[in-house]
């Protein structure tokens, strides 16, 4: 039997600011993404193919084959929407142990993703909902597709461990979960002893996080049934998310 902890408050979706400034993260359930981003339920679930087919990431420092990801950046300035030349991911060693300091070229999001009304939508509200918390400015955007599959046994969401990612704002949308128990969230205090515990289950329910005041993970996933044979691309088994985060003052640069 799987046991899922969930999660414990769920932010009333005209709240969401206060509740962000008040804790440092909050949960909503599909039904608020809906409603506040403007992209209607058919269109999100529609999304779900464009998981089917991501590359595998070729960085992992632990010789993982677990992971596939898509990685595209974008400017939300007010209500426009930019996207930015293709461009590697960099993140500091001090926000990412693991995977710090090394330039990670990935694949770009497909177009036909991208180009599309809801994308938009999606990510103009979580600019807005940023500069609620953060004041008005420009947001760069870095959006990554990630598939975490049990083609091993086991895939490592956050392989990393629990971290910060050195922005401001991230969203954590799950997308998809299909035959694996594990993949719980962590949510701890940056400065503080308290956490919480909890498994995002729905589709398009999504956490967001206030990344200079928490750190955050996800647990491990296995598959449910674990003496079944695992198809070798491990798609019978997996969890997708969308990761979204927003920086201001730029992109995150391998600088001095």
């Amino acid at each position: 039997m799987t046991i899922f902890f969930h999660p414990p408050f769920l932010a009333n979706p005209a709240e969401l600011v206060s509740v962000l400034q008040d804790q440092g993260h909050a949960v909503i359930d599909a039904q608020a993404v809906e409603t506040l981003s403007a992209c209607p339920a058919p269109a999100l679930a529609a999304w779900r193919p464009f998981w089917a087919n991501l590359p595998s990431d070729n960085f992992l420092k632990d010789g993982g084959r677990y992971r596939k990801r898509r990685h595209s950046c974008f400017v939300v300035n007010g209500a426009q929407l930019t996207q930015v030349a293709h461009r590697a991911h960099w993140q500091p060693l001090e926000y990412n142990a693991l995977h710090g300091g090394m330039q990670r070229l990935f694949e770009p999001m497909d177009s036909a993703l991208v180009s599309q009304a809801a994308w938009q939508h999606l990510l103009l509200w979580l600019g807005q909902v940023c500069s609620g918390l953060k004041g008005s400015q420009p947001w760069y955007v870095e959006a990554h597709q990630f598939r975490i599959d049990t083609t091993n046994g086991i895939g490592r969401p956050t392989p990393e461990g629990a971290h910060r990612d050195g922005v401001d704002m991230v969203a954590v949308f799950l997308v998809d979960r299909q035959g694996v128990k594990g993949g719980e969230t962590r949510v701890f205090e940056a400065a503080g002893p308290n956490g919480q515990r909890f498994t995002l289950t729905e589709p398009w329910s999504l956490l967001l996080l206030d990344d200079a005041r928490v750190v955050h993970e996800t647990t491990p996933i296995q598959p449910l049934q674990p003496l079944q044979p695992v198809q070798a691309d491990g798609a019978a088994t997996y969890r997708d998310t969308l990761v979204i985060t927003l920086r201001a003052r730029g992109f995150q640069e391998d600088a001095p």
